[in-house]
């Protein structure tokens, strides 16, 4: 428990200390951490579905368009966040290395771990 509050506090000042430091029509770095959690979350729900390839990438699609509508998201604003962040691998790392972590965090929740006596 201590060890996911430490992540957590990691994760959260990480966030919270990205200054507004991309170009305009750049998704901020908190912005990209969380469209990518949803994505990466829709695509694991889908993978449990036992469907074909092709039938889950025509699934796939509305998910990530219904997911960029909630989030005020225009698919130029989503290609020229990429390009940006691809053009800054630095950048890029950080909001992976916060998807994981994050990512991690959820499993980590969700998993049985040891109980302790009573």
């Amino acid at each position: 428990m201590r060890f996911s509050g430490i992540v957590l506090m990691v994760i959260l000042s990480t966030i919270v200390s990205c200054k507004k430091d991309t170009e305009p029509g750049v998704l901020t770095q908190a912005q990209m951490v969380d469209f990518m959690l949803d994505m990466y979350l829709s695509e694991a729900r889908l993978q449990m579905i036992p469907i074909t390839r092709d039938s889950a990438f025509r699934l796939f699609i509305p998910r990530q368009d219904s997911l960029m509508r909630m989030k005020g998201i225009t698919d130029s604003t989503l290609r020229r966040s990429y390009q940006y962040y691809l053009e800054n691998p630095t950048k890029m790392e950080a909001i992976y290395d916060i998807v994981i972590d994050s990512l991690s965090l959820r499993e980590q929740r969700l998993l049985p771990g040891p109980r302790q006596p009573s």
